[in-house]
């Protein structure tokens, strides 16, 4: 019988999902782990983990809440990871992004990348993270002593998707 760990390079498994929306945290090493089960050929593992900051614009931030439509975002975010395995050298990718009420230091996003070499998963998890801040379907609420606020897409992030040569679409 033929296990994820006698596959060969590039292959592909759905052992477990590239793409969770989800309000629980996530362990970093638990699901390094199962990225890396997948593929005896990974010899780099690229991730970035994003968290929430308590400031922003120059103001106090107390809380941030994440929305989504169910479907939709994990149908976004799937196309981007097409992407990242049609450009890259890459063997898989792992994108978490947590969604509901958040805290200051709470972890928000993970994007993990395996691939054969360093060089291809720095720059998949780079075009990743680049395209999810931009392209994704969320819409965050930060809470501020001055109340509430809806966050904008910023231009040095569409600045940043530009660079893959990716016009955004927040204008």
């Amino acid at each position: 019988m033929t296990t994820p760990r006698d596959l060969p390079p590039g292959a592909v498994t759905m052992a477990s999902p590239r793409v969770s929306i989800q309000t629980q945290d996530f362990d970093l090493s638990t699901e390094i782990a199962a990225l890396r089960s997948h593929n005896k050929g990974v010899g780099a593992v690229c991730s970035f983990i994003g968290t929430v900051r308590d400031r922003n614009e120059g103001d106090a931030v107390s809380s941030m809440e994440l929305e989504h439509y169910p479907g939709m975002t994990e149908k976004s975010i799937e196309a981007m990871v097409d992407e990242a395995l049609r450009r890259f050298d890459i063997f898989g990718a792992r994108i978490i992004h947590r969604v509901g009420l958040l805290q200051p230091l709470d972890q928000i996003v993970l994007v993990a990348v395996t691939s054969a070499h360093r060089g291809q998963s720095f720059q998949a998890c780079e075009f990743l993270m680049d395209y999810l801040k931009t392209q994704a379907p969320f819409w965050k609420k930060e809470e501020t002593p001055q109340g509430a606020r809806w966050v904008d897409a910023r231009v040095s992030d569409d600045a940043a998707l530009a660079r893959w040569g990716i016009t955004a679409q927040n204008a």
